[in-house]
């Protein structure tokens, strides 16, 4: 499964003003109900059949079609769809946010949703911080109810950017329900209860279906009767499976597609790969010798980035750049005359000079040692079955044997990968972030750089899985966050830039893109180039939340 999201649109000035309640999904009465959409996305694991919103392992597989935020952020195109909050308002000084909940809402329970259960969502967030995997109430000082259908939410600085996070990336929960859960870390969910356009069925862990909600909220939606997302621990199986036509919804590499996949049914096969975020070498900072700057710009000087990409991802997925900035989706922020002094092209000659100015000396095996005769061995963790990251990470590593740099491939099942790099049990690990980048640089380099998202090492981490605890970084996070200045923001951005390069706190090696695939033999309303409504892979989430209301049979 390759998490997560996004694309571009400079969200700022729009998000600052006034959003009426101008709609929601646009449902269309002619359109032919029933049927059964089946997704195609390599997990790597069996399920677990565990539901909790909260818990960043399983999360993708209920937040949008069972559990819902208060807005969706397309960040395709910039727009905001109201949600469980049908109107929202800034304050002048960005300091308060005052929601409006919709009414006629139920919970799949039958109860009503109401504005107590927004405020006991993040009243529960606060309470347990494992819970906020979005870190949002670093900046949050306060959540209230204002008369039956208002949640007015006070900040401790002006926090405009952080609507993204707070309006939609939170699952909002009912009260009814877990005010009664006593580990609400914990708590698996096998069968939650939320607002969304579907319930979930009778899960194994070879499949987890999806039923319609007859009483969801958006009337005469969803069209589609139900969804079926079976489990494929590898890329090769899931592949052949969407190919035969057996699905039509897919998000995963497939090499050579237009042979493989379009070729098959050339009439309704189709993909489109939109970039979003990075795929980064993340480094284990509290270990020795990865928290010595000079190792780190070995290794980033160590890599070509443009073969893995033509050898691991067949050049669907870009070569990415030290400054951690997606091109050509953020051109706009990107600073190239920083990026030029450094020249993070693959240069073997570099990477030794620099190893031998950190102390160390090449062994007779051709592996660099240090004074005590420690080999520079590190393991690096990746997903079992991502055959694309499987062939990245053996250019990877045949770049970094050049240069002296000896790295072994550790395969692990999906929840095994990302528990240990929550974890901080890790020496390299190689993917993406398990949350989603944003609509602009700051919200990946937020997740990957800010320490506040961090945590010890053996605690669960929501973000800065490398453990970069820099107080320079955590003040320009924190004032592109304070800041509604565009020329601020991009200053600010700027500096972070810097700190990518000097410091190489993480090594993007490619450009991750999302991933996706769809049939639309049986099926329309699928988002495309021409019609990008949503984020389109299955595990962008909350967004498949919105495909699954835009699709229906043909």
């Amino acid at each position: 499964m390759r998490r997560r999201r996004a694309l571009t649109i400079a969200l700022f000035a729009v998000l600052a003003l006034t959003v009426a309640a101008c709609g929601t999904t646009n449902p269309t009465a002619q359109l032919k109900e029933g049927g059964t959409i089946t997704i195609d996305n390599e997990s790597g694991t069996l399920w677990t059949c565990g539901f909790n919103p909260f818990n960043a392992n399983v999360n993708s597989f209920a937040f949008g079609p069972v559990y819902e935020p208060l807005v969706y952020n397309n960040l395709l195109n910039g727009k905001t769809t109201p949600m469980l909050a049908s109107s929202y308002k800034w304050s002048s000084d960005s300091k308060t946010l005052t929601f409006t909940t919709r009414s006629g809402v139920k919970w799949t329970d039958g109860q009503p949703f109401t504005a107590a259960d927004v405020v006991y969502t993040f009243k529960l967030m606060k309470t347990n911080s494992a819970l906020d995997l979005q870190s949002v109430w670093t900046v949050l000082s306060d959540v209230t109810q204002q008369g039956s259908d208002q949640v007015v939410m006070t900040f401790t600085t002006p926090a405009v950017p952080y609507f993204y996070y707070i309006a939609g990336q939170v699952a909002i929960v009912p009260e009814h329900i877990w005010s009664q859960i006593k580990d609400p870390v914990g708590e698996n969910m096998p069968k939650p209860i939320g607002t969304g356009p579907f319930t979930v069925g009778d899960c194994t862990p070879q499949n987890i279906p999806y039923l319609r909600n007859p009483n969801y909220w958006q009337a005469g939606l969803p069209h589609i009767a139900k969804v079926n997302y079976p489990a494929f621990l590898d890329n090769d199986p899931a592949n052949a499976y969407l190919a035969s036509g057996q699905a039509q919804w897919g998000g995963q590499f497939i090499p050579n597609i237009d042979t493989y996949y379009v070729a098959k049914d050339k009439d309704h096969h189709h993909y489109w790969f939109p970039p979003i975020q990075n795929v980064n070498l993340f480094l284990n900072l509290t270990l020795k010798p990865l928290d010595d700057k000079l190792v780190r710009q070995a290794l980033a000087y160590g890599i070509d980035r443009p073969k893995v990409s033509k050898i691991g991802e067949y050049g669907y997925q870009p070569a990415g750049s030290q400054t951690g900035i997606v091109i050509p989706t953020f051109n706009d922020w990107y600073d190239s005359s920083q990026a030029a002094k450094y020249d993070y092209k693959f240069n073997p000659a570099k990477a030794q000079s620099l190893l031998q100015q950190a102390g160390f000396t090449k062994g007779s095996d051709g592996i660099f040692k240090d004074s005590a005769g420690k080999r520079l061995s590190f393991t690096v963790i990746s997903i079992s079955g991502y055959t694309d990251w499987t062939a990245s990470l053996q250019v990877v590593r045949d770049n970094l044997k050049e240069i002296g740099v000896e790295i072994k491939e550790q395969d692990l099942s999906h929840d095994d990968y990302f528990n240990k790099l929550f974890l901080g049990q890790f020496q390299m690990g190689y993917g993406s972030l398990s949350n989603s980048p944003g609509p602009n640089p700051y919200y990946e380099l937020r997740n990957t750089l800010y320490s506040q998202t961090s945590a010890a090492i053996g605690q669960t981490a929501s973000g800065d899985y490398g453990r970069w605890t820099d107080p320079a970084t955590d003040r320009l996070i924190e004032q592109f966050g304070a800041t509604t200045s565009t020329a601020e923001q991009h200053n600010i951005m700027k500096q972070i830039q810097g700190i990518m390069l000097e410091q190489v706190p993480v090594i993007p090696v490619t450009e991750s893109v999302a991933w996706y695939q769809y049939s639309t033999k049986g099926f329309g309303g699928w988002p495309t180039r021409d019609d990008p409504y949503a984020a389109p892979a299955p595990w962008n989430i909350p967004d498949w939340e919105q495909v699954l209301l835009r699709v229906h049979a043909t």
